[in-house]
């Protein structure tokens, strides 16, 4: 990647399960007892206060994950302390009595999250405790993924001085510059570009300068998703929905909110699912598995693919009115063998970085080492770059890196060619995959460096690959 990280990736904690701390605030003894009783068989954390004075206090040294509150109480109206507790982020289920519909409306209004109107069923009001415990172990979730990606985004920028790089940064810019009106989606933006390129940067930097900065990014890998499992991850689904499903979860286009959703190599996503990401992009609604219900979808979508999408439009292994949908404003990321001196540029950004992670003393590049990452074609990109400056760095000594140092693959500079005609003729398609499995064994095996010596791009010869069935 080509970009200024200031932390290495991070992963969510392993969290150890903690009971959910419920706070009733209620004076009717009888009543509260019994609540608390049902809450701790249902194994949650509970705590209680008879008046307002009292809640405020508990509140203060329970810290409650939700609270349970009476509208009707001895020192006042519990209005005054679901004002201060929603003000805090608490989560406040409020309990009126019978026919005061006004005290729930207005408690709504006031930030509670649902109503419970006396005599209560204990049952029910289990049933409206676990919904807003779904609640609150969702927005803990949220509240982690935005200060994660909130810190892995500081500082992200995608470095050079070439013409190429500068034109991308412009692109960018104008793109995040784009604010819909309140009725309208964020126009879909779909990067494109060799493995390695920094796709990935360049979306983070798209959401970084846009005005949803502050909100989610939620970068999906559509390579590394299960299966089995994909649909589930991206739409979510309700509890009992499928087998293993045993309670409701939010899926990654939800938990994008009103951010950005980076859906990465967007060319795995398998057909069936290609037609329901359509569907929200054309929709802006999402509808977990199992559930009837749909939800509004406000995040901005942006996909990157190192594929040829167009060619397999043509294959019928992507859809077409998907690919028009994604591609409303493109952004192409330029190969590294185009860049010319931010090849050293970069290469000096790494080094420096190795050093300041791994406390190593300042260290130059030697003149052979300079001619070598000049000449080399670079086939794995900044990506490939990155990986061979820093090991360089961490295994050279003498304050000099040389190209001994690099250890770079020794790249075949003769085209290839086929100098005689078998006896008895050869079809095309052999012809082809002769070259193809000629270059691929010059290059070693690698796929970017055998299409340039057949003077072809990266995407059109894994498609022959495919068609012949070669692996590189």
């Amino acid at each position: 990647m080509q970009a200024r990280e200031n932390t290495d990736d991070m992963t969510l904690p392993a969290h150890l399960p903690r009971k959910l701390r419920v706070l009733l605030v209620e004076d009717e003894s009888l009543f509260a007892r019994a609540v608390i009783k049902r809450l701790q068989q249902a194994g949650y954390d509970c705590e209680r206060a008879e008046t307002l004075a009292a809640g405020r206090v508990t509140a203060q040294q329970f810290a409650p994950d939700l609270l349970l509150l009476d509208m009707r109480l001895p020192d006042g109206s519990g209005m005054d302390l679901l004002a201060e507790m929603a003000g805090r982020g608490v989560p406040v289920i409020v309990m009126t009595a019978y026919g005061e519909v006004s005290d729930a409306v207005n408690a709504m209004k006031q930030g509670a999250i649902d109503y419970l109107k006396k005599p209560i069923d204990l049952d029910e009001l289990l049933l409206v405790v676990e919904r807003a415990e779904r609640s609150v172990n969702l927005r803990s979730q949220l509240d982690y993924s935005r200060q994660r990606d909130s810190h892995a985004s500081e500082g992200v920028e995608l470095l050079g001085e070439s013409a190429a790089m500068c034109a991308v940064r412009a692109q960018i810019a104008r793109i995040a510059q784009l604010q819909p009106l309140a009725d309208s989606a964020a126009p879909t933006v779909l990067i494109t570009g060799e493995t390695g390129t920094g796709k990935d940067v360049a979306a983070r930097l798209l959401h970084q300068q846009g005005a949803s900065r502050e909100r989610p990014f939620v970068h999906v890998d559509c390579t590394s998703l299960p299966a089995e499992l994909i649909e589930s991850e991206l739409f979510g689904h309700e509890k009992g929905a499928y087998t293993n499903a045993q309670g409701s979860r939010c899926g990654l286009i939800e938990a994008a909110e009103n951010g950005t959703l980076f859906l990465d190599e967007i060319g795995e996503l398998p057909l069936t699912l290609q037609a329901k990401l359509l569907n929200v992009l054309e929709r802006r609604m999402v509808r977990r598995l199992g559930s009837t219900r749909e939800r509004p979808v406000a995040a901005r979508f942006v996909a990157a693919t190192s594929r040829d999408l167009q060619q397999m439009v043509a294959q019928g292994r992507f859809r077409p009115d998907l690919y028009y949908r994604l591609n409303v404003l493109g952004v192409i990321m330029p190969p590294l063998h185009e860049r010319g001196e931010d090849i050293l540029l970069l290469a000096r950004h790494f080094v420096a970085q190795t050093e300041r992670r791994y406390g190593l003393p300042q260290q130059v590049f030697a003149e052979d080492a300079l001619q070598a990452m000049q000449e080399y074609p670079w086939p794995g990109n900044v990506r490939e770059l990155k990986h061979q400056v820093a090991r360089a760095a961490m295994l050279s000594q003498g304050g000099h890196i040389t190209r001994a140092d690099l250890a770079l693959p020794v790249a075949p500079t003769q085209p290839v060619v086929v100098n005689e005609m078998p006896a008895g003729g050869m079809l095309l398609d052999q012809a082809e995959k002769a070259l193809i499995e000629n270059a691929l064994q010059q290059s070693h095996g690698n796929v970017s460096q055998a299409a340039r010596l057949l003077g072809v791009t990266r995407m059109t010869i894994r498609y022959r690959m495919e068609k012949h069935g070669l692996k590189g």
